[in-house]
């Protein structure tokens, strides 16, 4: 059993701040991205969006897809109308070859504010739940008979971002939703990510690698800062670098025989966190962490 090793280009630009690595080019991300060691990318906001397209760049630089971010809507859509919209995006992954989706419900979310506190995030009506897990779960069988699974992505400054959101979302699903274990917005939202993983290892089938900065978070907490000021401030970095046990949660991930991808997804500021420094440190650190817990070979 093995797991691949993949990176998200937020390391280089990034989607929510666009202002951030603005200058970068797509070439400059996969070069550096597979210099560092990694054979996959997931996408971001410079990647064409026709497989035709992509498909040759990605096969150029000798990287894969790994999959990609997907706005959900649920709350407000009906199924039918959330399958499509999905079809471009769903298209894409499959074609490409990426086996799962990653997806976030965006309705009222915050994190793209600047100007918002993300501790002032919408809360999940408490009332919908049921239905909402039932609507997410038939979308999700829709994507499985298309060859992608869904990757739950809880995430700061939205309807589902605490342990016990995941908790809801995962009792109110079926086995169609997978989970999307983010190390670095659990921490963030005050839960531990082995106690999450151990609750749900069965479901998780996506995994971001993001470290945190302790001392950081705890002046972010502070201050009450919205995501974005978060992220200049440096509250996340590359596994190894920050807090987070990466040890005892991949020891958890091997023996619940996980196989798919870890992607190292540590937005910083790329003007102070150089990317090819960072996404070097990352693989390495990653490789030898996933190595010690018999992950990667």
């Amino acid at each position: 059993m093995t797991v691949q090793l993949g990176i998200n280009p937020l390391t280089w630009t990034n989607d929510d701040l666009p202002s951030l690595g603005a200058e970068t080019s797509l070439e400059t991300c996969l070069t550096e991205g597979r210099q560092a060691g990694f054979t996959g990318f997931e996408l971001g906001n410079k990647f064409p969006r026709d497989a035709s397209v992509l498909g040759p760049i990605l096969a150029k630089h000798n990287v894969k897809l790994v999959s990609g971010w997907y706005s959900g809507e649920l709350l407000t859509r009906s199924v039918e109308e959330e399958i499509e919209a999905v079809q471009p995006h769903l298209t894409l992954l499959r074609e490409l070859g990426a086996k799962v989706m990653v997806f976030a419900e965006v309705t009222s979310c915050i994190h793209g504010d600047q100007d918002k506190s993300v501790y002032l995030r919408p809360k999940f009506p408490a009332e919908q739940w049921r239905e909402y897990g039932e609507k997410l779960t038939k979308f999700a069988r829709y994507t499985q008979s298309q060859g992608v699974q869904i990757a739950y992505h809880h995430h700061m400054g939205t309807v589902i971002e605490t342990e016990a959101d995941i908790d809801n979302l995962m009792k109110h699903t079926g086995p169609d939703v997978g989970l999307l274990l983010d190390t670095g917005h659990l921490t963030f939202a005050g839960a531990d990510p082995i106690v999450v993983a151990e609750r749900w290892a069965h479901r998780i089938n996506h995994v971001h690698c993001k470290d945190i900065r302790r001392d950081v978070l705890a002046d972010v907490k502070n201050r009450k800062t919205s995501f974005l000021d978060a992220v200049l401030n440096g509250v996340f970095t590359v596994p190894g670098d920050g807090c987070i046990d990466y040890s005892t949660l991949f020891t958890l991930l091997k023996n619940n025989e996980y196989q798919g991808w870890l992607v190292v997804e540590a937005e910083q500021d790329p003007a102070v966190a150089n990317p090819l420094t960072y996404a070097t440190l990352g693989y390495d650190n990653l490789s030898q962490l996933a190595k010690d817990a018999g992950l990667f070979n």
